[in-house]
């Protein structure tokens, strides 16, 4: 268990009390001062989920957050998945799931791939070998709902970075 106290110490089992950078304050209260935006997110993020296997989902928000270095988001969905059963190990290589394949199965390695190539749009679309792989392991209505929740963690993960949300405070589970 670890503890945070606004003057930036940090207290665990292993070392009793720790001096850590002081945590930042959030920029904007978004989801107070635009509620109707943020009651459209609720709905939204629900409706995308349906029907996403929910441990596979976890991990494209997670790898949609690293990606998008939304911290807020990363405490929530890792806490999520641990609290779904996933495994740490593959929480972990997640950052680097290109070299640890064997962690994951075809179609979540699909997935991953289409959350990447969804998220970055580096070449400003997303590549038809990474769209035809992540085809062949979902059917169309499946695949239109994890093209959804890509799309809508990448949302949440743009409230999150621009308003500062802070990190570390997140319970499993408590948005649900």
């Amino acid at each position: 268990m670890t503890t945070h106290t606004d003057e930036g110490t940090k207290t665990d089992e292993t070392d009793k009390t720790a001096k850590y950078a002081p945590e930042h304050s959030p920029r904007l209260p978004w989801a107070k001062l635009a509620p109707d935006v943020y009651k459209a997110m609720i709905k939204l993020d629900a409706a995308a989920r349906r029907g996403v296997d929910p441990v596979l989902l976890e991990l494209v928000r997670i790898r949609a957050s690293q990606l998008n270095h939304c911290a807020f988001c990363l405490d929530m969905h890792t806490k999520d998945a641990l609290a779904a059963g996933e495994s740490v190990e593959r929480i972990v290589q997640l950052s680097a799931w290109e070299e640890s394949k064997h962690f994951y199965t075809e179609q979540e390695l699909a997935a991953l791939a289409l959350t990447e190539a969804v998220t970055v749009l580096t070449d400003g679309f997303v590549p038809d070998a990474v769209y035809e792989q992540a085809a062949e392991h979902f059917e169309e209505a499946e695949l239109a709902q994890l093209i959804a929740a890509i799309t809508v963690i990448n949302a949440w993960n743009r409230f999150g970075v621009t308003c500062r949300l802070v990190p570390g405070h997140y319970r499993a589970g408590q948005y649900k």
